[in-house]
């Protein structure tokens, strides 16, 4: 019997690859060496072991995330935040494909990952937008509109067959993957301040 660790790490890798749809009970079983009848025993249901497989993968993607130094300008705060998120994505591009594919469907897991993962992060923040709307060196921007200025860039750091052919080393070292990170947080907080509230274009 595979131990837990392994289990909900295959498990990851199933929903990641096939989306939780066509991971049937029986394929998830055959992937993670089990009998057919083990995730209905062990976890009760096959939405509730994706739950387990969630927490197990994003709850150690946030756990990891590096802390954002508070005395520093709210720009600055902002931009660390984004830069740690998009390093995160980079060690654990399952948890990303996993995350685009559910964020498609109108489902009980995305209200899970809204309540759980996406609002707790979004509080964090838009408390630096707010600070720095208020100050007049960002404009004011809808919540649905920031999250897919910041969202997609992530795809720069999980494609890596895509990066590969665009000039990216075949072998990033974890400096090159920071230096990528840091890069595109800045290209996104930039874009975001380059129109302040009181001298918008």
């Amino acid at each position: 019997m595979p131990g837990e660790e392994s289990i909900l790490r295959r498990g990851l890798e199933a929903f990641a690859e096939l989306g939780y749809d066509h991971a049937s009970a029986r394929e998830l079983a055959r992937r993670l060496g089990v009998s057919h009848n083990f995730i209905n025993d062990r976890y009760g249901s096959k939405a509730a072991f994706w739950r387990a497989v969630v927490e197990f993968a994003l709850g150690a993607q946030l756990a990891g995330m590096p802390q954002v130094d508070p005395s520093l300008d709210d720009a600055e705060q902002l931009r660390q935040i984004i830069s740690n998120f998009y390093r995160t994505a980079a060690d654990a591009p399952l948890v990303g494909r996993l995350f685009v594919d559910e964020l498609n469907r109108d489902t009980e897991r995305l209200d899970y990952l809204y309540t759980h993962y996406i609002g707790p992060v979004l509080q964090t923040i838009t408390a630096c937008v707010d600070r720095l709307v208020a100050s007049g060196r960002m404009a004011p921007i809808p919540v649905d509109v920031f999250f897919f200025a910041v969202i997609p860039p992530v795809s720069g750091m999980v494609d890596v067959p895509l990066a590969r052919r665009l000039g990216r080393p075949a072998l990033s070292s974890p400096q090159q993957l920071t230096a990528t990170a840091d890069a595109l947080a800045t290209l996104v907080v930039n874009g975001m301040l380059a129109t302040g509230a009181d001298g918008r274009r």
